[in-house]
């Protein structure tokens, strides 16, 4: 069965394209031509953990993670969350050592228990902004500064036990923005927050009324939010700068219904790309936030993913169906230009639904990493694994290490410097456990054993300062924290 799931993050890429035209099919990349890669791990030690933060026989939830989640640098101290099942929640903070990684705040059980209690924390300058959930308040916005009396509810939106719908908590210039949906009690629909982590300064900036439905993807841009609203009279981007005057109508993108379904950036950040899709294909745009730097640079009559942006070209990808390839394609960030790249090779072309489809998408400076899956009759994919690629044929390539092919866990793929990604990985007849790397068969190596019995199911590998943390399912027996040297060296075994 194919996989629908997963997400893409979309960026800038620093390397050129070629110039092959559109229809022209070059032989197919893939393991015959990968570097064939020696063993590579990291000895014991490189990696190590930070705490228990987790005690070992917690009763584990059947529908998230109980363990380290939502990892976040926060003007150098790195905060996280662990969720129980019971419904308690808890606000860690740490300095990278054991002593120093300590609980900020606990919460109590709370309601309903099918989700975490303590989600989606976003730093703002040296604070963390996060929803959190306790029986008594209900679902609000909360901050902290790291400290039990500094960790604080910004506002009850919603008065009582009720929760306030909340989503897409963003960084902007010095606050925070989100959205909220308001059903009581009276229905008005969609409305845009912003808050500087004080309750006066916590403001509507808009209502958007109850027909309009937000575009999944929001999109940074500079210094500015840029989202999507769907309506009966069309499809419209917005954009805002975490004020009520500077929240303005850009362009209508579309006179019907249709849904944004990727972003990126190019330019430093300075130029956003998304793509449109609507029964027939996908349209690829470009914006600078104003109407007149809205544009369609070229439209394809068929599915297409966008991967991100690499020197003056679009990197789009190809999951096609019937011959069973992923093909990459590029479009120029001046509009045209639309030429084939290669296609990537799929051993299992011909079975029974072995088609490729994409799970995760990362870019570096350097490369676009992303994990390519090939699908199987049932619900787990018969392969994933990593591949990366410069935006030309000669530089896409399949990397070592065999990633997740659960249909409950893919392996997480996070960057962590200007050309380099930390991943969950396995050799064969091993477990799942920490890799990184650096674009090249030979720069790719694991760089921990946490659990050497069956693996540990790493992810949330977050960079602070010259350390990657992550949680693993360790001997404990639960998900706790870990960390390695983000520049660790480890070579051929």
């Amino acid at each position: 069965m194919r996989a629908t799931g997963g997400y893409a993050l979309l960026c800038l890429g620093l390397m050129g394209c070629g110039t092959l035209a559109e229809d022209f099919e070059p032989p197919l990349r893939g393991e015959a031509m990968a570097s064939a890669s020696t063993s590579l791990e990291c000895p014991p030690g490189v990696a190590r953990r930070v705490r228990v933060v987790v005690p070992p026989g917690t009763p584990e939830s059947p529908t998230f993670p109980v363990g380290p989640e939502s990892l976040t640098d926060v003007g150098g101290a790195l905060f996280f969350t662990v969720n129980f099942r019971d419904g308690r929640g808890e606000l860690w903070r740490s300095d990278g050592s054991e002593e120093g990684t300590q609980v900020v705040r606990a919460f109590p059980v709370s309601a309903p228990l099918w989700g975490p209690g303590l989600t989606e924390l976003v730093a703002v300058g040296n604070r963390v902004f996060f929803q959190a959930a306790p029986t008594e308040t209900g679902n609000e916005l909360w901050v902290s500064d790291g400290t039990g009396a500094g960790t604080r509810m910004v506002k009850d939106l919603m008065p009582g036990p009720g929760n306030s719908r909340l989503s897409h908590l963003t960084h902007v210039g010095p606050v925070l923005t989100f959205f909220r949906t308001v059903t009581e009690p009276t229905p008005t629909g969609l409305e845009l927050w912003a808050s500087n982590g004080t309750e006066a300064g916590t403001v509507r900036l808009a209502s958007f009324g109850p027909v309009a439905a937000l575009g999944a993807p929001v999109l940074k841009v500079g210094n500015a939010l840029l989202f999507s609203l769907s309506e009966p009279r069309g499809t419209f981007l917005w954009r805002t700068d975490g004020t009520a005057a500077g929240t303005v109508l850009v362009k209508r993108l579309d006179a019907g219904e249709v849904r944004i379904g990727e972003v990126g950036s190019a330019g430093a950040g300075g130029l956003g790309l998304f793509t449109l899709l609507d029964t027939v294909g996908t349209e690829v745009w470009r914006t600078d936030g104003t109407a007149a730097g809205t544009v369609r640079l070229e439209t394809f009559g068929r599915a297409m993913r966008l991967l991100g942006a690499m020197g003056t070209s679009v990197i789009l990808a190809e999951e096609d169906d019937v011959g069973q390839r992923l093909h990459l394609r590029r479009v120029s960030l001046t509009g045209g230009g639309k030429a084939f790249i290669t296609s990537l090779d799929n051993p299992y072309a011909g079975q029974p639904d072995a088609y490729p489809y994409l799970q995760h998408i990362v870019p570096t400076q350097e490369w676009l990493f992303f994990s390519l899956a090939i699908g199987s009759p049932g619900p787990s994919p018969r392969r994933v694994r990593l591949w990366v690629t410069d935006g030309t044929a000669a530089g896409t390539r399949q990397l070592p290490g065999e990633l997740s092919t659960s249909d409950e866990y893919w392996s997480p793929v996070a960057a962590t410097g200007p050309g380099s990604v930390f991943f969950a990985g396995a050799q064969p007849s091993r477990g799942v456990e920490p890799w990184v790397s650096h674009g090249s068969a030979a720069t790719t190596w694991q760089v921990a054993d946490a659990n050497p019995t069956s693996g540990s199911s790493p992810g949330g590998f977050t960079r602070m300062g010259a350390r990657i943390f992550f949680g693993a399912r360790d001997d404990t027996g639960r998900l706790q924290l870990w960390a390695v040297p983000a520049d660790a060296v480890c070579p051929p075994g």
